[in-house]
């Protein structure tokens, strides 16, 4: 599926189309190594500088972190979930009141503290 997507997509940025298009990617980054969620976050920029909208159901903090708009779904999951719990831009989402709002400032935290380490 992750590799079809990947595939496809490539095969999209190398076409040049007319009009707008509507990319839905499901998990895009699953199974990808850093370097390659980089490269991919381009060419997704790349379809949005060329006027096209892209949509990502995704669980990946570098995506949500480098989106223009996030929802997000909750408070729970399966059952639990399908609510509205936040929609806005990701600066945003840090400061909000969801699961994650705490996963990004946790992730954030051990950022710096790795920084902090590295700088002594």
């Amino acid at each position: 599926g992750g590799e079809s997507q990947r595939l496809k997509l490539v095969s999209e940025l190398h076409l040049s189309r007319k009009g707008h298009t509507l990319y839905i990617l499901d998990e895009p980054t699953t199974g990808l190594h850093r370097l390659d969620v980089d490269l991919l976050l381009k060419g997704l920029h790349a379809l949005v500088d060329q006027g096209h909208s892209v949509i990502v159901i995704e669980h990946d903090a570098d995506m949500l972190m480098q989106s223009d708009w996030v929802v997000e779904l909750g408070p729970g999951a399966g059952d639990a979930g399908g609510t509205i719990i936040f929609e806005g831009r990701p600066t945003k989402l840090l400061s909000a009141k969801t699961p994650w709002a705490a996963a990004l400032s946790e992730r954030l935290k051990m950022h710096r503290s790795l920084c902090r380490e590295r700088a002594a």
